[in-house]
Protein backbone atom coordinates (compact mmCIF):
# COMPACT_ATOMS: atom_id res chain seq x y z
CA UNK A 1 0.00 0.00 0.00
CA UNK A 2 1.17 3.50 -0.75
CA UNK A 3 2.75 5.38 2.28
CA UNK A 4 4.04 2.58 3.92
CA UNK A 5 7.63 1.82 5.24
CA UNK A 6 10.10 1.35 2.50
CA UNK A 7 8.08 2.90 -0.28
CA UNK A 8 9.12 6.66 -0.88
CA UNK A 9 7.42 8.96 -3.71
CA UNK A 10 7.41 12.39 -4.38
CA UNK A 11 4.75 15.16 -6.19
CA UNK A 12 6.26 17.98 -7.73
CA UNK A 13 5.01 20.81 -9.74
CA UNK A 14 7.43 22.92 -11.79
CA UNK A 15 6.38 26.50 -13.45
CA UNK A 16 8.47 27.97 -15.80
CA UNK A 17 7.59 32.00 -17.19
CA UNK A 18 10.45 33.57 -19.22
CA UNK A 19 10.40 36.85 -21.07
CA UNK A 20 12.57 36.25 -24.01
CA UNK A 21 11.73 31.97 -24.52
CA UNK A 22 13.46 32.21 -28.26
CA UNK A 23 11.52 32.23 -31.34
CA UNK A 24 8.29 29.65 -31.45
CA UNK A 25 9.25 28.57 -28.10
CA UNK A 26 6.71 28.78 -25.01
CA UNK A 27 7.34 31.54 -22.48
CA UNK A 28 5.19 29.91 -19.96
CA UNK A 29 5.27 25.71 -19.16
CA UNK A 30 4.23 24.21 -16.12
CA UNK A 31 5.13 20.13 -15.63
CA UNK A 32 4.17 17.56 -13.15
CA UNK A 33 6.41 15.02 -11.96
CA UNK A 34 5.51 11.70 -9.79
CA UNK A 35 8.56 10.07 -8.95
CA UNK A 36 10.48 11.90 -11.42
CA UNK A 37 8.66 10.97 -14.52
CA UNK A 38 6.94 13.66 -16.41
CA UNK A 39 3.44 13.08 -16.30
CA UNK A 40 1.66 16.03 -16.86
CA UNK A 41 1.79 18.96 -19.02
CA UNK A 42 0.74 22.79 -19.92
CA UNK A 43 2.03 25.44 -21.71
CA UNK A 44 1.26 28.76 -23.31
CA UNK A 45 1.10 28.01 -26.81
CA UNK A 46 -1.43 24.32 -26.24
CA UNK A 47 -3.11 26.14 -23.49
CA UNK A 48 -4.05 22.63 -22.74
CA UNK A 49 -3.28 20.54 -19.62
CA UNK A 50 -2.74 17.39 -21.37
CA UNK A 51 -1.17 13.41 -19.81
CA UNK A 52 2.37 12.66 -20.84
CA UNK A 53 2.40 9.09 -19.68
CA UNK A 54 -0.19 6.32 -20.78
CA UNK A 55 -1.60 5.74 -17.02
CA UNK A 56 -2.76 9.65 -16.55
CA UNK A 57 -4.39 9.30 -20.04
CA UNK A 58 -6.19 5.94 -19.34
CA UNK A 59 -7.28 6.47 -15.48
CA UNK A 60 -8.24 10.24 -15.63
CA UNK A 61 -11.62 11.49 -17.27
CA UNK A 62 -12.02 14.73 -19.45
CA UNK A 63 -13.59 16.68 -16.61
CA UNK A 64 -10.40 16.02 -14.55
CA UNK A 65 -8.58 17.56 -17.59
CA UNK A 66 -11.17 20.57 -18.44
CA UNK A 67 -10.25 21.46 -14.39
CA UNK A 68 -6.69 21.56 -15.22
CA UNK A 69 -6.28 23.64 -17.90
CA UNK A 70 -8.46 26.45 -16.51
CA UNK A 71 -5.89 26.37 -13.54
CA UNK A 72 -2.86 26.25 -16.44
CA UNK A 73 -4.96 29.09 -17.89
CA UNK A 74 -5.14 31.27 -14.41
CA UNK A 75 -1.17 30.68 -13.58
CA UNK A 76 -0.14 31.48 -17.73
CA UNK A 77 -1.90 34.88 -16.87
CA UNK A 78 -0.70 35.34 -12.41
CA UNK A 79 2.93 34.53 -14.28
CA UNK A 80 2.70 37.48 -16.73
CA UNK A 81 2.15 40.11 -14.24
CA UNK A 82 4.75 38.82 -12.23
CA UNK A 83 7.53 38.80 -14.58
CA UNK A 84 6.61 42.69 -15.08
CA UNK A 85 6.05 43.17 -11.18
CA UNK A 86 9.70 41.45 -10.77
CA UNK A 87 11.20 43.20 -13.28
CA UNK A 88 10.54 46.78 -12.13
CA UNK A 89 11.59 45.64 -8.37
CA UNK A 90 15.21 44.75 -9.71
CA UNK A 91 14.78 47.80 -12.23
CA UNK A 92 15.41 45.99 -15.10
CA UNK A 93 14.02 47.17 -18.67
CA UNK A 94 14.41 44.61 -21.28
CA UNK A 95 17.26 41.07 -21.42
CA UNK A 96 16.31 37.42 -20.59
CA UNK A 97 14.42 36.86 -17.62
CA UNK A 98 13.42 33.33 -15.31
CA UNK A 99 10.44 33.41 -12.75
CA UNK A 100 9.97 29.36 -11.31
CA UNK A 101 7.84 28.17 -9.28
CA UNK A 102 8.16 24.78 -7.63
CA UNK A 103 5.90 22.89 -5.48
CA UNK A 104 4.88 19.50 -4.28
CA UNK A 105 4.68 16.85 -1.09
CA UNK A 106 6.96 13.87 -0.41
CA UNK A 107 5.98 10.25 0.99
CA UNK A 108 9.15 9.17 2.79
CA UNK A 109 10.22 5.88 4.00
CA UNK A 110 8.75 6.15 7.39
CA UNK A 111 5.17 6.62 5.84
CA UNK A 112 5.50 10.33 7.00
CA UNK A 113 5.29 13.43 4.30
CA UNK A 114 6.18 16.65 3.84
CA UNK A 115 5.68 19.66 1.55
CA UNK A 116 7.49 22.35 -0.33
CA UNK A 117 6.75 25.93 -1.94
CA UNK A 118 9.76 28.01 -3.16
CA UNK A 119 9.87 30.53 -6.05
CA UNK A 120 13.21 31.07 -7.70
CA UNK A 121 13.91 34.08 -10.18
CA UNK A 122 16.65 34.04 -12.44
CA UNK A 123 18.09 30.97 -11.00
CA UNK A 124 18.39 32.64 -7.31
CA UNK A 125 16.19 31.65 -4.40
CA UNK A 126 13.39 34.50 -4.18
CA UNK A 127 11.03 33.40 -1.66
CA UNK A 128 10.09 30.33 0.31
CA UNK A 129 6.70 28.89 2.48
CA UNK A 130 7.04 27.46 5.90
CA UNK A 131 4.20 25.22 6.32
CA UNK A 132 4.48 24.58 9.89
CA UNK A 133 4.95 28.32 11.04
CA UNK A 134 2.48 29.26 8.02
CA UNK A 135 4.95 32.05 7.11
CA UNK A 136 7.45 33.32 4.20
CA UNK A 137 10.81 33.28 4.13
CA UNK A 138 12.45 36.49 1.77
CA UNK A 139 15.56 35.45 0.57
CA UNK A 140 16.75 38.88 -1.26
CA UNK A 141 15.41 42.25 -0.23
CA UNK A 142 13.17 42.51 -3.37
CA UNK A 143 11.13 39.44 -1.88
CA UNK A 144 10.00 41.29 0.78
CA UNK A 145 6.89 42.83 -0.52
CA UNK A 146 5.73 40.04 -1.44
CA UNK A 147 6.12 37.99 1.82
CA UNK A 148 4.11 41.30 3.50
CA UNK A 149 1.43 41.10 1.34
CA UNK A 150 1.27 36.78 1.09
CA UNK A 151 1.09 36.50 4.96
CA UNK A 152 -1.18 39.36 5.09
CA UNK A 153 -4.16 37.27 3.92
CA UNK A 154 -4.56 34.16 6.45
CA UNK A 155 -7.02 32.29 4.42
CA UNK A 156 -4.86 32.10 1.70
CA UNK A 157 -2.31 30.43 4.25
CA UNK A 158 -4.35 27.99 5.47
CA UNK A 159 -5.09 26.77 2.00
CA UNK A 160 -1.56 26.38 1.19
CA UNK A 161 -0.88 24.34 4.92
CA UNK A 162 -3.84 22.07 3.57
CA UNK A 163 -2.69 21.34 0.34
CA UNK A 164 0.80 20.61 1.51
CA UNK A 165 0.01 18.20 4.23
CA UNK A 166 -3.27 16.72 2.88
CA UNK A 167 -4.32 17.86 -0.62
CA UNK A 168 -1.14 16.94 -2.25
CA UNK A 169 -0.14 13.78 -0.12
CA UNK A 170 -3.83 12.06 -1.72
CA UNK A 171 -3.25 13.18 -5.00
CA UNK A 172 1.03 11.58 -4.68
CA UNK A 173 -1.20 8.60 -3.53
CA UNK A 174 -3.72 7.88 -6.17
CA UNK A 175 -1.12 8.74 -8.68
CA UNK A 176 1.68 6.10 -7.86
CA UNK A 177 -1.55 3.46 -7.30
CA UNK A 178 -2.76 4.14 -11.08
CA UNK A 179 0.72 4.32 -12.12
CA UNK A 180 1.68 1.03 -10.24
CA UNK A 181 -1.79 -0.67 -12.10
CA UNK A 182 -0.85 0.66 -15.40
CA UNK A 183 2.88 -0.45 -15.30
CA UNK A 184 1.87 -3.39 -14.67
CA UNK A 185 0.26 -3.89 -17.99
CA UNK A 186 1.78 -5.81 -20.74
CA UNK A 187 0.92 -6.78 -24.31
CA UNK A 188 2.26 -8.69 -26.61
CA UNK A 189 3.08 -6.92 -30.41
CA UNK A 190 1.92 -8.98 -32.98
CA UNK A 191 4.97 -8.63 -35.71
CA UNK A 192 4.27 -8.99 -39.44
CA UNK A 193 7.17 -9.23 -42.08
CA UNK A 194 7.06 -9.28 -45.52
CA UNK A 195 8.87 -7.94 -48.68
CA UNK A 196 8.50 -6.41 -52.12
CA UNK A 197 10.59 -6.68 -55.23
CA UNK A 198 10.68 -3.92 -57.47
CA UNK A 199 13.60 -3.00 -59.99
CA UNK A 200 16.14 -4.74 -58.39
CA UNK A 201 15.31 -3.63 -54.68
CA UNK A 202 13.92 -6.00 -52.01
CA UNK A 203 11.89 -3.65 -49.41
CA UNK A 204 11.58 -5.09 -46.27
CA UNK A 205 8.80 -3.60 -43.55
CA UNK A 206 8.50 -4.85 -40.03
CA UNK A 207 5.50 -4.05 -38.22
CA UNK A 208 4.84 -4.55 -34.89
CA UNK A 209 0.83 -3.50 -33.69
CA UNK A 210 -0.91 -3.79 -30.79
CA UNK A 211 1.95 -3.73 -27.97
CA UNK A 212 2.01 -1.55 -24.54
CA UNK A 213 3.38 -0.14 -22.83
CA UNK A 214 4.35 2.65 -25.63
CA UNK A 215 8.27 1.67 -25.31
CA UNK A 216 9.77 -0.20 -27.64
CA UNK A 217 12.47 -0.83 -30.23
CA UNK A 218 12.22 -2.40 -33.67
CA UNK A 219 15.32 -2.35 -35.98
CA UNK A 220 16.47 -4.82 -38.98
CA UNK A 221 19.70 -6.76 -38.68
CA UNK A 222 22.18 -8.38 -41.63
CA UNK A 223 24.19 -11.09 -40.50
CA UNK A 224 23.40 -10.27 -36.64
CA UNK A 225 24.48 -6.69 -36.95
CA UNK A 226 21.89 -3.81 -36.28
CA UNK A 227 21.20 -1.51 -39.67
CA UNK A 228 20.23 1.42 -38.39
CA UNK A 229 21.44 4.03 -40.38
CA UNK A 230 19.51 2.44 -43.66
CA UNK A 231 16.55 2.22 -41.96
CA UNK A 232 13.07 3.96 -42.48
CA UNK A 233 10.23 4.33 -39.14
CA UNK A 234 7.01 5.67 -38.97
CA UNK A 235 7.26 6.36 -35.29
CA UNK A 236 5.17 5.05 -32.60
CA UNK A 237 1.31 5.46 -33.52
CA UNK A 238 -1.24 5.12 -30.80
CA UNK A 239 -4.23 2.45 -31.50
CA UNK A 240 -7.84 3.29 -30.50
CA UNK A 241 -7.82 0.40 -27.85
CA UNK A 242 -5.11 2.24 -26.41
CA UNK A 243 -2.43 0.05 -27.16
CA UNK A 244 0.56 1.28 -30.06
CA UNK A 245 1.73 0.61 -33.30
CA UNK A 246 4.94 1.05 -35.60
CA UNK A 247 7.02 -0.18 -38.20
CA UNK A 248 10.36 -0.32 -39.86
CA UNK A 249 11.50 -0.75 -43.19
CA UNK A 250 14.93 -1.23 -45.20
CA UNK A 251 16.26 -1.72 -48.86
CA UNK A 252 18.19 -4.46 -49.38
CA UNK A 253 19.13 -6.87 -52.37
CA UNK A 254 17.26 -9.84 -53.16
CA UNK A 255 20.15 -12.45 -53.31
CA UNK A 256 20.69 -11.29 -49.60
CA UNK A 257 17.10 -11.89 -47.75
CA UNK A 258 18.25 -14.55 -46.30
CA UNK A 259 20.81 -12.76 -44.27
CA UNK A 260 18.29 -10.28 -42.60
CA UNK A 261 15.97 -10.34 -39.33
CA UNK A 262 13.39 -7.86 -38.21
CA UNK A 263 14.61 -7.32 -34.29
CA UNK A 264 12.01 -6.44 -31.49
CA UNK A 265 12.27 -5.59 -28.17
CA UNK A 266 9.71 -4.83 -25.92
CA UNK A 267 8.67 -5.62 -21.93
CA UNK A 268 6.33 -8.26 -23.31
CA UNK A 269 8.90 -10.22 -24.76
CA UNK A 270 11.60 -11.76 -23.28
CA UNK A 271 14.41 -12.43 -24.57
CA UNK A 272 13.82 -10.10 -27.49
CA UNK A 273 11.90 -11.76 -30.67
CA UNK A 274 13.52 -12.30 -34.21
CA UNK A 275 11.60 -12.30 -37.23
CA UNK A 276 11.82 -13.43 -41.01
CA UNK A 277 10.23 -13.49 -44.00
CA UNK A 278 9.64 -15.80 -46.70
CA UNK A 279 8.21 -15.53 -49.77
CA UNK A 280 4.15 -16.09 -49.62
CA UNK A 281 3.68 -19.32 -51.27
CA UNK A 282 0.74 -19.42 -54.49
CA UNK A 283 -2.80 -19.19 -53.62
CA UNK A 284 -3.69 -22.94 -53.99
CA UNK A 285 -7.74 -22.52 -53.58
CA UNK A 286 -8.13 -21.58 -57.13
CA UNK A 287 -6.58 -25.55 -58.32
CA UNK A 288 -8.00 -27.40 -55.50
CA UNK A 289 -12.02 -25.76 -57.17
CA UNK A 290 -10.06 -26.80 -60.91
CA UNK A 291 -9.83 -30.23 -59.70
CA UNK A 292 -13.21 -29.56 -57.69
CA UNK A 293 -14.49 -29.30 -61.23
CA UNK A 294 -13.16 -31.35 -62.89
CA UNK A 295 -14.54 -34.31 -60.38
CA UNK A 296 -17.87 -32.75 -60.65
CA UNK A 297 -18.07 -33.53 -64.69
CA UNK A 298 -16.38 -36.88 -64.99
CA UNK A 299 -19.01 -37.55 -61.79
CA UNK A 300 -21.86 -36.30 -64.24
CA UNK A 301 -20.49 -37.77 -67.24
CA UNK A 302 -20.10 -41.48 -65.48
CA UNK A 303 -23.41 -40.82 -63.91
CA UNK A 304 -24.99 -40.15 -67.13
CA UNK A 305 -23.38 -43.56 -68.95
CA UNK A 306 -24.55 -45.59 -66.14
CA UNK A 307 -28.29 -45.05 -66.47
CA UNK A 308 -28.49 -45.15 -69.73
CA UNK A 309 -26.66 -48.61 -69.46
CA UNK A 310 -28.85 -49.78 -66.60
CA UNK A 311 -31.79 -48.41 -69.00
CA UNK A 312 -30.27 -49.95 -71.45
CA UNK A 313 -30.18 -53.42 -69.73
CA UNK A 314 -33.64 -53.24 -68.75
CA UNK A 315 -35.01 -53.05 -71.85
CA UNK A 316 -33.05 -56.20 -73.03
CA UNK A 317 -34.17 -58.23 -69.72
CA UNK A 318 -37.87 -57.52 -71.11
CA UNK A 319 -37.47 -58.23 -74.64
CA UNK A 320 -34.82 -61.15 -75.36
CA UNK A 321 -33.70 -64.01 -74.09
CA UNK A 322 -29.83 -63.58 -73.10
CA UNK A 323 -28.10 -67.32 -73.98
CA UNK A 324 -26.22 -68.88 -71.39
CA UNK A 325 -22.40 -69.82 -72.46
CA UNK A 326 -23.71 -73.70 -71.73
CA UNK A 327 -26.18 -73.32 -73.90
CA UNK A 328 -23.55 -72.86 -76.90
CA UNK A 329 -25.12 -68.66 -76.80
CA UNK A 330 -22.41 -66.01 -76.48
CA UNK A 331 -22.50 -64.12 -73.49
CA UNK A 332 -19.74 -61.69 -74.49
CA UNK A 333 -21.31 -58.47 -74.72
CA UNK A 334 -22.71 -58.87 -71.76
CA UNK A 335 -19.73 -59.92 -69.62
CA UNK A 336 -17.17 -57.13 -71.17
CA UNK A 337 -20.00 -54.65 -70.54
CA UNK A 338 -19.92 -55.74 -66.80
CA UNK A 339 -16.41 -55.94 -66.77
CA UNK A 340 -15.82 -52.69 -68.19
CA UNK A 341 -17.90 -50.72 -66.06
CA UNK A 342 -16.31 -52.93 -62.76
CA UNK A 343 -13.06 -52.12 -64.19
CA UNK A 344 -14.28 -48.59 -65.23
CA UNK A 345 -15.58 -48.26 -61.88
CA UNK A 346 -12.86 -49.12 -59.87
CA UNK A 347 -10.30 -47.00 -61.22
CA UNK A 348 -12.53 -44.37 -61.20
CA UNK A 349 -12.97 -44.65 -57.22
CA UNK A 350 -8.87 -45.00 -57.22
CA UNK A 351 -8.57 -42.08 -58.70
CA UNK A 352 -10.88 -39.97 -56.38
CA UNK A 353 -10.03 -41.53 -53.28
CA UNK A 354 -6.27 -40.33 -54.34
CA UNK A 355 -7.45 -36.81 -55.11
CA UNK A 356 -9.49 -36.34 -51.97
CA UNK A 357 -6.25 -37.24 -50.27
CA UNK A 358 -4.17 -35.12 -52.29
CA UNK A 359 -6.83 -32.25 -51.54
CA UNK A 360 -6.91 -32.69 -47.91
CA UNK A 361 -3.47 -32.31 -48.07
CA UNK A 362 -3.52 -29.06 -49.81
CA UNK A 363 -5.83 -27.94 -47.01
CA UNK A 364 -3.83 -28.98 -44.56
CA UNK A 365 -0.57 -27.66 -45.76
CA UNK A 366 -1.64 -24.28 -46.97
CA UNK A 367 0.21 -21.22 -44.94
CA UNK A 368 -0.88 -18.25 -43.92
CA UNK A 369 -0.14 -15.87 -46.73
CA UNK A 370 0.43 -13.05 -44.04
CA UNK A 371 2.74 -14.18 -42.27
CA UNK A 372 3.77 -15.66 -38.93
CA UNK A 373 4.12 -14.64 -35.61
CA UNK A 374 5.98 -15.36 -32.40
CA UNK A 375 9.89 -16.33 -32.20
CA UNK A 376 9.60 -20.28 -33.45
CA UNK A 377 11.01 -21.07 -37.33
CA UNK A 378 8.65 -22.65 -39.58
CA UNK A 379 8.56 -26.04 -40.60
CA UNK A 380 8.45 -25.54 -44.05
CA UNK A 381 11.65 -23.02 -44.05
CA UNK A 382 14.19 -25.66 -43.09
CA UNK A 383 15.84 -27.29 -46.28
CA UNK A 384 16.09 -30.80 -43.95
CA UNK A 385 12.57 -30.90 -42.74
CA UNK A 386 10.92 -34.16 -44.44
CA UNK A 387 7.99 -31.46 -44.98
CA UNK A 388 10.11 -29.91 -47.52
CA UNK A 389 11.33 -32.51 -49.91
CA UNK A 390 8.41 -32.61 -51.83
CA UNK A 391 5.20 -29.67 -52.55
CA UNK A 392 2.15 -30.43 -50.60
CA UNK A 393 0.48 -31.43 -53.19
CA UNK A 394 2.58 -34.58 -54.65
CA UNK A 395 0.87 -37.53 -54.63
CA UNK A 396 3.73 -39.88 -53.57
CA UNK A 397 4.19 -37.62 -50.53
CA UNK A 398 0.72 -37.49 -49.45
CA UNK A 399 0.13 -41.87 -50.05
CA UNK A 400 3.62 -42.24 -47.68
CA UNK A 401 1.85 -39.42 -45.09
CA UNK A 402 -1.14 -41.79 -45.03
CA UNK A 403 0.67 -44.85 -44.41
CA UNK A 404 2.39 -43.74 -41.84
CA UNK A 405 5.85 -43.39 -43.68
CA UNK A 406 5.75 -39.53 -43.02
CA UNK A 407 4.67 -37.75 -40.28
CA UNK A 408 2.11 -34.74 -41.09
CA UNK A 409 2.56 -31.06 -39.52
CA UNK A 410 1.61 -31.40 -36.26
CA UNK A 411 -1.52 -29.19 -35.65
CA UNK A 412 -1.28 -26.03 -33.73
CA UNK A 413 -0.18 -22.38 -32.42
CA UNK A 414 3.59 -21.18 -32.04
CA UNK A 415 5.19 -23.72 -35.00
CA UNK A 416 5.29 -20.82 -37.21
CA UNK A 417 2.60 -21.85 -39.64
CA UNK A 418 -0.80 -22.75 -38.06
CA UNK A 419 -2.74 -24.52 -40.53
CA UNK A 420 -5.72 -23.12 -42.40
CA UNK A 421 -8.32 -25.12 -42.25
CA UNK A 422 -10.61 -22.77 -43.51
CA UNK A 423 -14.78 -23.05 -44.01
CA UNK A 424 -14.28 -23.42 -48.35
CA UNK A 425 -11.36 -25.87 -47.58
CA UNK A 426 -13.30 -28.08 -45.27
CA UNK A 427 -16.47 -28.26 -47.92
CA UNK A 428 -14.40 -28.80 -50.74
CA UNK A 429 -12.69 -31.64 -49.23
CA UNK A 430 -15.63 -33.17 -47.86
CA UNK A 431 -17.42 -32.83 -51.11
CA UNK A 432 -14.39 -34.84 -53.15
CA UNK A 433 -14.43 -37.78 -50.16
CA UNK A 434 -18.44 -38.12 -50.97
CA UNK A 435 -17.82 -38.31 -54.72
CA UNK A 436 -15.55 -40.91 -54.25
CA UNK A 437 -18.13 -42.97 -52.00
CA UNK A 438 -20.82 -42.85 -54.57
CA UNK A 439 -17.90 -44.66 -57.23
CA UNK A 440 -17.61 -47.03 -55.00
CA UNK A 441 -21.18 -47.30 -54.54
CA UNK A 442 -21.71 -47.42 -58.11
CA UNK A 443 -18.93 -50.55 -58.71
CA UNK A 444 -21.11 -52.48 -56.13
CA UNK A 445 -24.16 -51.54 -57.99
CA UNK A 446 -22.54 -53.22 -60.86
Amino acid sequence: MCGTAGEPHSLRYIHTAMTDPGPGLPWFVSVGYVDGEIFVHYDNNTRRDVPRTEWMAANMDQQYWDGQTKVGQRNEQAYRVSLNTLQERYNQSGGSHTLQWMYGCDILKDGTSRGYHQVAYDGRDFIAFDKDMKTFTAAVPEAVPTKRKWEADPTSLDGRKLYLEEECVQWLRRYVNHRKAELGRRERPEVRVWGKEADGILTLSCRAHGFYPRRIAVSWMKDGEVQGQDTQTGGIVPNSDGTYHTWVTIDARPEHRDKYQCRVEHDSLQPAGLYSWEPSKPNLVPIVVGVIVANVAIAIVVGVRFIIYRSHAGKKEKGYNIAFAWDGGSNSSATGAVWGWGLGGSLCSLWYCTQCWALLGLCRETPRAEGWDGNAIPWDTIPSHPHRERPPGDLSAVLQRASGRLSPPAFGVGDGHSPILSTSHISLCFLCCLLCFACIASCEIN
